[in-house]
């Protein structure tokens, strides 16, 4: 296996995985929505014997309190095939993602994921940083990971999502 930056002619493939991984099209409507407008921060395939098993998006968010905005890093949908799933190809794409944006970026990176599959990867409850989102979501798969240490020391607040993510 893999993994590699997407390429144009992965853009059917990846609506494909995020699909048949989530059984819906709202998440592959989202990928579709964020690349068309330029939202896109990094978008990463993992390809096992020439097919696209895997894929994991990340984008632009903001944390916003009373005194300021923070730029932070989105993570999702991450999506394998099922019959991929659960032979290490998620955790190679956010280990593989985390890793390249850590290289880049002094900020923090908000997932809205599995509670039992991200803390593995150093994700912790966002309340825990006093960060919040503006959807009825449980506090435990709200996540946030610094990919510097202490770049949320001084942040409090609501993490903003673009429109595309209301719309799908």
């Amino acid at each position: 296996m893999i993994i590699r930056l997407e390429k144009w002619e992965d853009v059917k493939a990846i609506r494909n995985v995020t699909e048949q991984a989530f059984g819906r099209p709202q998440e592959a409507d989202i990928i579709d929505a964020l690349r068309a407008n330029n939202r896109v921060i990094l978008s990463l395939v993992a390809v096992h014997e020439d097919v696209v098993a895997g894929h994991i998006l990340f984008f632009p968010v903001n944390i916003e309190s009373e005194h300021r905005t923070f730029a932070a890093i989105g993570l999702g949908p991450m999506a394998v095939l099922p019959q991929y799933q659960k032979q290490g190809i998620g955790s190679a794409l956010v280990r593989e993602g985390l890793d390249m944006l850590q290289q880049q970026f002094k900020s923090a990176v908000i997932v809205l994921g599995h509670a039992e599959f991200y803390p593995r990867f150093g994700f912790v409850p966002a309340s825990s940083h006093g960060i919040k989102t503006t959807y009825d979501i449980p506090g435990d798969v709200f996540m946030v990971r610094e990919l510097c240490p202490g770049a949320l020391a001084k942040i409090r607040g609501t993490v903003i999502y673009s429109e595309e993510f209301d719309e799908a």
